[in-house]
């Protein structure tokens, strides 16, 4: 369990690492293109080469920088895309070349690749989300024949062959054991925290780790209906229905665009055909108008308000995907949570120690690591870790598969196990009440007391569903692979709305479709939190997923839309406060930015503002909406 633990770690510090330096290859090549365009732009305004030869510069770094939106205007036209932000940043700039102001037209494509590229930086990462599942994938199968031993391909098996799995090995395939005993770590499938012991006549689910024994299996089902395959079939069927959300700017300049274009036409050629005014006076004034309506300060402030939240949030060790996911945030009303990993610590460890009367908890504790010293089971580490006094010396040392140890000390028989190993023992003894996995002992036939071992809620579980209710999400459920008993009591510890328990990855997914439906009806939308591999389909399904990747697996932090970087369910709140100031900032400049540029298309159309005026309408209005937007790297997010 030590080496994966450690493999697991050096993993995600590897993937986090890889997050925090990979770029999109075209991310890179615009800002080349912006340092390229910008170097041209200081040498055409440098005035110490003749006027054609600056406005060569010119028109060169207009091509550099805005070539590839000019091309993407013309060619949405050719599939009925006609007005959109990059056919009105293509007009406007244009006219402002015609009007003779290149600098100007320059400095609005700078300014609008610019927002791109913080855009682009912040959601760089395209969703992979099977990915990193496809490590958990077992790479192969150790086929028995009758006569020699084969590795193959799981997919080369069929139903009714025996296969070998050696300790430390996947079990490739689903099946029955026909040969052998082991503890088999199932947490990858089912989010079961305790590993399980199988015996001859068990199921073997595949994905699952062998532990400490070498199992013969007879396989029941072939790769293709296996319980792997069924996860990685899940995952990216339900990345399938991940779609982002368009663009607030796309929609708004559908509206936008077609109405200033409209005006500007309207602008260049009604005052001259009714009132008999000036071409040159009106088209001048079309095209200011053209100058002052370029939405940059919308085009610009909107994705760099998501990213100063996106940067925000990841202050606060909280990795937001995408600007869409940040918006999604603010119609949650239903939080659905993992339990081991997530809310627990996923670690056992003894919480009660229950001795009869006439014996000290030291010395029943002695007794239980004594006998369980030589065992790699789980519990067997977490009664060790309780211990830290002397061992003593066992022999006759035995193990009965499903029900405990026993050893002889001092020529006294100690049997240390559960209660099927007291009742095959014939001794008497008070069964505990207590929540957890409960390991009994006895010492030479009398019983000694019992021991619970548990795995806690994390320090702020309580506090992330408490933080959660404040914030008007009163509907937080735990979905988990445990037994009854151990989901409720952990659910109603933390306060909890609902727990579903005894689950696979598959009642998962139908139950945040269940959620979804019922949140989709109010127009709201359901978040979900995990952390290991078996809920990458739960993750890829819901509108939000967030990733515990303190402690979680590659594969949940690649099916994830936000990571939680740390190991605090309670950052989840935070995120939704982030997300909230977020939208607020937002809304800010989107009414800063329209009220500034209505009174000057008012003001342009009537000819009172000249060229400058317009630039100050249109790169002013950006600066200060992106000032605004920078603003929440500042802000205390602390709940």
């Amino acid at each position: 369990m030590k080496l994966y633990d450690v493999q697991t770690d050096y993993k995600l510090k590897k993937n986090r690492k890889r997050i925090k330096n990979e770029l999109s290859k075209g991310t890179k090549l615009t800002i080349i293109r912006l340092l390229i365009s910008f170097i041209l732009l200081l040498v055409g305004s440098s005035r110490l080469l003749p006027a054609p030869i600056n406005a060569g510069f010119f028109i060169l770094a207009y091509l550099v920088i805005g070539a590839r939106i000019v091309f993407t205007a013309v060619k949405n036209i050719f599939h009925g895309e006609i007005f959109d932000e990059n056919f009105l940043m293509s007009i406007a700039t244009i006219g402002a070349i015609i009007l003779g102001e290149y600098p100007e037209a320059i400095a609005v494509m700078l300014f609008y690749e610019l927002g791109n590229v913080f855009e682009d930086v912040a959601v760089n990462r395209s969703k992979k989300s099977i990915s990193a599942l496809l490590e958990v994938k077992p790479d192969f199968a150790t086929l028995k024949l009758a006569d020699k031993i084969r590795v193959v391909n799981p997919s080369d098996v069929q139903i009714g062959q025996v296969i070998l799995v050696k300790p430390g090995e996947k079990i490739p395939l689903d099946g029955t054991v026909v040969l052998g005993q082991s503890s088999v770590d199932t947490s990858a499938l089912t989010g079961e925290s305790m590993p399980q012991n199988i015996k001859v006549g068990d199921q073997a689910l595949s994905g699952s780790i062998n532990q400490n024994g070498t199992l013969q299996i007879k396989v029941s089902k072939v790769y293709s209906d296996s319980t792997v395959a069924k996860i990685l079939d899940l995952v990216q069927n339900a990345s399938s229905k991940k779609t982002d959300t368009e663009k607030f700017i796309t929609k708004f300049a559908k509206i936008y665009t077609p109405i200033v274009v409209g005006l500007a036409v309207a602008l260049a050629s009604l005052p001259p055909l009714v009132m008999h005014g000036a071409w040159d006076v009106w088209v001048y004034r079309s095209l200011i108008f053209l100058v002052i309506s370029c939405p940059c300060a919308l085009v610009i402030s909107v994705p760099l308000s998501f990213f100063g939240g996106i940067g925000a949030a990841s202050k606060q060790g909280i990795l937001v995907k995408g600007s869409n996911y940040l918006e999604a945030l603010n119609n949650v009303d239903t939080v659905a949570f993992d339990k081991t990993g997530t809310l627990t610590k996923g670690k056992f460890s003894v919480i009660k120690v229950s001795p009869v009367s006439d014996v000290t908890k030291d010395k029943l504790l002695q007794m239980a690591a004594s006998v369980e010293k030589n065992s790699t089971h789980p519990i067997a580490a977490s009664i060790l870790n309780a211990y830290t006094g002397k061992i003593l010396p066992i022999e006759l040392s035995s193990e009965q598969a499903g029900h405990g140890l026993s050893a002889e000390i001092n020529n006294q028989t100690i049997v240390v196990g559960n209660a099927k190993a007291m009742q095959a023992n014939n001794i008497e003894f008070v069964e505990a009440q207590a929540v957890g996995t409960i390991v009994y002992v006895a010492v030479g036939g009398k019983f000694w007391g019992d021991i619970v071992i548990a795995d806690e809620p994390k320090k702020d579980a309580a506090e992330a569903i408490r933080l959660l209710n404040n914030r008007g999400i009163h509907k937080t459920v735990m979905l988990t692979g445990d037994n009854e008993k151990v989901g409720t009591d952990i659910a109603n510890k933390l306060g909890m709305s609902g727990v579903y328990t005894n689950l696979l990855p598959e009642n998962k997914v139908a139950i945040v479709n269940d959620l979804l439906k019922t949140s989709h009806s109010n127009n709201k939308n359901v978040a979900f939190v995990g952390d290991g591999i078996n809920d990458t389909p739960v993750l890829a399904t819901a509108d939000v997923g967030f990733a515990m990747g303190g402690l979680g697996s590659d594969a949940a932090v690649e099916a994830a839309d936000i990571v939680i970087m740390g190991d605090e369910p309670s950052k989840v709140a935070r995120a939704m406060k982030i997300a909230k100031k977020t939208r607020q900032i937002v809304t800010q400049n989107i009414s800063f930015a329209l009220t500034i540029k209505i009174l000057f298309l008012l003001l342009g159309a009537l000819g009172m503002v000249n060229m400058w005026q317009a630039v100050f309408a249109d790169v002013g209005v950006t600066i200060i909406a992106v000032l605004n937007a920078i603003r929440l790297q500042f802000i205390n997010f602390d709940e």
